[in-house]
């Protein structure tokens, strides 16, 4: 019996790669552009959290004139903004509800806080009065913080 030894030749690889300092100018590059692009960003999520809370003042207002149009009178504070979707059935009991209720996706929507918007009819300052407390959820702030109050949209 023959015994075959298989020779393993060693076939030429080119070792090919980045070098450690290679790697760490792309890092540093990278942790520049991240610095000067990141902090131009970051207030954008507040900023645009007051704008969606306007845009829902807004479509709740509209919501509101198309039920006071139907019925002559806007849904008291004890209706609520439910009123605007689902037919109040306490006084006053308005006759001519829309089926489709008064707001396009039929349900009343939170703040962008998570929180439920303020609805006072009569209002304080107009015949209704509609109301986020902001970020931090209490009357008052300045910045995210800031109320976004129906009587103040332009």
């Amino acid at each position: 019996m023959k015994t075959r030894v298989c020779q393993i030749e060693k076939i030429g690889i080119d070792e090919k790669g980045f070098s450690f300092i290679e790697i760490m100018v792309v890092v540093v590059i990278l942790g520049i552009l991240a610095g000067l692009i990141v902090p131009r960003y970051m207030g954008k999520t507040d900023e645009a959290k007051t704008v969606k809370a306007r845009v829902d003042v807004v479509a709740i207002e509209t919501g509101l004139r198309l039920y006071k149009l139907d019925n002559g009178i806007y849904p008291t504070t004890e209706q609520g903004l439910l009123a605007l979707v689902q037919k109040p059935d306490t006084e006053p009991v308005p006759q001519k509800y829309s089926d489709k209720g008064y707001l396009e996706k039929k349900k009343i929507p939170k703040d962008p806080w998570g929180r439920e918007y303020l609805y006072l009819s009569p209002g304080v300052h107009d015949d209704y009065d509609i109301i986020s407390y902001g970020a931090d959820g209490i009357p008052g702030g300045e910045g995210k913080d800031r109320d976004i109050k129906s009587w103040e949209l332009e």
